[in-house]
C-alpha cells in the first residue's frame, strides 16, 4: 500500500503517525502519552516527572505486514523449548537412575528454560498473533526482573555443571561423597538467592526516571533492560554503571569460572594413560560445553551490540535479542536428549507408557 498523507496522518501499513504541530515528532497509535486523558496536548513543556501508562512494543522492526508468517517459526520454537525441558523434567523425577548430581544439575537447567521461554512467550506471540502491543509500565518491569534473572540463573547453573563435571574427572571415587543431595539444594538456593538479590534494585533504579513524553516505543516484544532505560530523558548513568556491574559479576565471572573449570579438567584428562580414558572423559563433556556457547555466545552478542553497535539497523538488534532469548530453550533439551544415552531412554520410554497408557 502507498502511503498517503492528508490532514497531518500519514499511513503505512500497520503503523499510523500523528504529527504534533509543537513537538514536531509522531506518535504512533497505542502511544498512550498521545491521548488527552492521559496527557493534555497543552502541558508538555509543564511536566517535571513523568512515566507512562504503557510502553509500545515493535515486534520485529520492518516486519511487521508479516508478523503472522513469523509467529509460526516462533510457536513451533516455544513449543519445542517447553515439550523438550518439561520431558527432561519429567524422565529425571521418574526414573531412579538418574538421581545423581549430574541430572539433578540438567533438571536446573531445563527448570530455568522453561521460566526463561514463559518469560518472553506471552508478549512476543501476542504481538505476532494478535497484534497486541501495549504492556503496562510495571508489568513490563515485572516481565524485565523475571527475564534477566532466569538469565543470570541459567548462567549460575551452567557454572555449577562444570564444577560437577571437574569433580566427577578429577575425582570420581568422591564424586557421591562431595556433591550430596543437601550440597545439590544448597547450590540451587544459592543460585536463585544471587539472581534475585543482582537483579531486584533494577527496576526501582528504572522507577525513578523522569521518561519522555512520547517515547514510549520499545525495540522489541518484550521489556529488556537496556532498551527501557533508553527511553527515559533523565540521567540514566546509575542505571549503566549498574547494569554493567550485574553483568560482570554474574555473567562474567561465571564464564571466566567455567573457563578455569575446563583448564583444569583439560589438565587431569592430560594425565590420564589410556588415550581411550582421554577420549571417554571428554566425551562426558562435550554436551555441557555445546549448552556453554549456546548460551554466552549470544550473550556476548547482545552486549556488544547495545553498546557498540547502535549504528546497526533495528532488526539486527531484534534477531540478536531472540537469538539470545529463544535458542538456547530450544537446543539444550535436543543436545542433552541426542548426546545423552540415558536421558534419551527415560524420555523415549516415558512416551511409549504415555501411548500404551
Amino acid at each position: 500500500m502507498s502511503p498517503n498523507i492528508r490532514g497531518g496522518l500519514f499511513s503505512n501499513n500497520d503503523f499510523v503517525l500523528i504529527f504534533h504541530p509543537r513537538l514536531k515528532r509522531p506518535h504512533l497509535p497505542g502511544d498512550l502519552n498521545y491521548f488527552p486523558k492521559m496527557l493534555p496536548s497543552q502541558s508538555y513543556v509543564n511536566i517535571s516527572f513523568f512515566q507512562p501508562h504503557a510502553f509500545l512494543m515493535i515486534g520485529i522492526p520492518g516486519l511487521e505486514a508479516v508478523h503472522g508468517w513469523i509467529s509460526i517459526p516462533f510457536s513451533s520454537m516455544y513449543t519445542v523449548a517447553l515439550t523438550g525441558n518439561c520431558l527432561i523434567l519429567l524422565a529425571v523425577r521418574r526414573t531412579p537412575s538418574l538421581h545423581q548430581p549430574m541430572y539433578y544439575f540438567l533438571s536446573m537447567l531445563a527448570l530455568t528454560d522453561v521460566g526463561l521461554t514463559l518469560s518472553t512467550l506471552p508478549t512476543t506471540l501476542a504481538v505476532l498473533w494478535f497484534d497486541r502491543r501495549l504492556i503496562g509500565f510495571n508489568a513490563c518491569l515485572v516481565q524485565m526482573f523475571f527475564l534477566h534473572s532466569f538469565s543470570v540463573v541459567e548462567s549460575s547453573v551452567l557454572l555449577a555443571m562444570s564444577f560437577d563435571r571437574f569433580v566427577a574427572i578429577s575425582n570420581p571415587l568422591r564424586y557421591a561423597a562431595i556433591l550430596t543431595n543437601n550440597v545439590i539444594i544448597r547450590i540451587g538456593l544459592a543460585i536463585v538467592a544471587r539472581a534475585t538479590l543482582s537483579l531486584f534494585p533494577v527496576p526501582f533504579l528504572l522507577k525513578r526516571l523522569n521518561f519522555c513524553p512520547g517515547n514510549n516505543l520499545l525495540s522489541h516484544s518484550f521489556c529488556f533492560h537496556a532498551d527501557v532505560m533508553k527511553r527515559a530523558c533523565a540521567d540514566i548513568t546509575v542505571n549503566i554503571l549498574y547494569g554493567l556491574y550485574v553483568v560482570l559479576s554474574t555473567v562474567g565471572v561465571d564464564s571466566l569460572l567455567i573457563v578455569l573449570s575446563y583448564t583444569l579438567i583439560l589438565h587431569t584428562v592430560m594425565g590420564l594413560a589410556s588415550p581411550r580414558e582421554r577420549v571417554r572423559a571428554l566425551n562426558t563433556c562435550v554436551s555441557h560445553i555445546l549448552a556453554v556457547l549456546i548460551f554466552y555466545i549470544p550473550v556476548i552478542g547482545v552486549s556488544m551490540i547495545h553498546r557498540f553497535g547502535r549504528h546497526l539497523p533495528h532488526i539486527v538488534h531484534a534477531l540478536i535479542a531472540y537469538v539470545y532469548l529463544v535458542v538456547p530453550p530450544v537446543l539444550n533439551p535436543i543436545i542433552y536428549s541426542v548426546k545423552s544415552k540415558p536421558i534419551r531412554e527415560a524420555m523415549f520410554r516415558m512416551l511409549r507408557e504415555k501411548r500404551q497408557g
